[in-house]
């Protein structure tokens, strides 16, 4: 059996007594039946051992899921440009564009991060799998800025741990809808899961998992926001849905924003700025900016002319 996927959790505190079925169901992008299916096949291990679908989570739980080939898969390098802030034998740290997207997945294998680095990298490391090789984190396709590659399986883990600790500094900058009047800095502090109905969204919800958004107001104009946010947990779409819960959605946002958007971008403006970790093999701290891309600056340049005209 060729396994062409290896993804890796872990159980929360707010995650325990969930089936892990239900648990995964909500956390990846597979229906409960299929997900029940790996388990039986032996494909999800819980600490190494394999599980029934009715086994509750605990805290601290490592859950491996083991994704096999559906289909025959070849991810192959292409020679796509790459924006590289930064490179050693262990890492290479990206300044992804917008409309990129991180890594293959069915129906869609070519023209992504990955390829791009297969071309550019002798070494990626290998643990998870042939679709994600090297991706300790990702950005949505559609949201631009910096991120970090691992080149070596030591590099990964401890990238991983890092983040799973909480101690990987990521720092956002967004326009959003509306104008926030009541604090120049705040924080939104909301449980994500899966919407309960639409699937491939994510939402606020009572059983979801813990996360935590800080922001700051950078500048306000006369119907929107320029903010900086910081978040604190690593959750599908977090700053999309915490920015929508609280009713000021990402402007340009095709799926949490406004469905009708005042100006023609090709997705949200959501760029990640600030990204700060370990270095995995030099132990120092080390931080890395990306450049605000022109669609986001031409967006405030536009907001600001808007502004002094009254």
């Amino acid at each position: 059996m060729n396994i062409v996927d290896r993804i890796v959790l872990q159980g929360e505190k707010e995650d325990e007594r969930k089936r892990i079925d239900v648990f995964l169901a909500s956390e990846l992008d597979y229906s409960r039946s299929y997900i029940k299916k790996l388990i039986e096949e032996g494909l999800v291990l819980v600490n190494g051992k394999n599980v029934k679908p009715s086994y509750k989570i605990k805290e601290d739980d490592e859950v491996v899921v083991n994704i096999k080939e559906a289909e025959k898969i070849e991810v192959v390098p292409e020679n796509i440009p790459l924006d590289i802030l930064y490179e050693d034998e262990d890492i290479i740290v990206i300044n992804k564009p917008q409309g990129m997207v991180v890594h293959p997945a069915p129906g869609n294998y070519s023209g992504t991060l990955v390829n791009a680095l297969l071309y550019h990298c002798k070494n990626l490391s290998g643990i998870n799998g042939i679709l994600r090789p090297g991706i300790v984190h990702r950005l949505d396709k559609d949201t631009s800025g910096v991120m970090v590659v691992a080149k070596n399986d030591k590099a990964h883990m401890s990238l991983s741990n890092q983040i799973k600790e909480r101690s990987v500094l990521k720092k956002y900058v967004a326009i959003v809808e509306g104008v926030i009047k009541e604090e120049e800095e705040g924080k939104v502090e909301a449980p994500i899961g899966r919407h309960p109905v639409d699937r491939k969204r994510m939402a606020v919800v009572q059983e979801g998992r813990y996360a935590l958004t800080l922001y700051k107001v950078l500048e306000r104009f006369k119907n929107n926001t320029f903010v900086e946010a910081t978040i604190k947990t690593g959750r599908t779409h977090q700053i999309r849905v915490h920015f929508s819960y609280i009713g000021h959605p990402v402007v340009g946002d095709p799926v949490y924003g406004y469905k009708k958007q005042r100006f023609k971008l090709e997705g949200q403006a959501l760029h990640s700025k600030v990204l700060g970790f370990i270095h995995p093999t030099k132990g120092v701290y080390m931080e890395f900016e990306a450049p605000l891309p022109d669609y986001f600056t031409r967006l405030l340049e536009i907001l600001r002319a808007e502004k002094n005209r009254d």
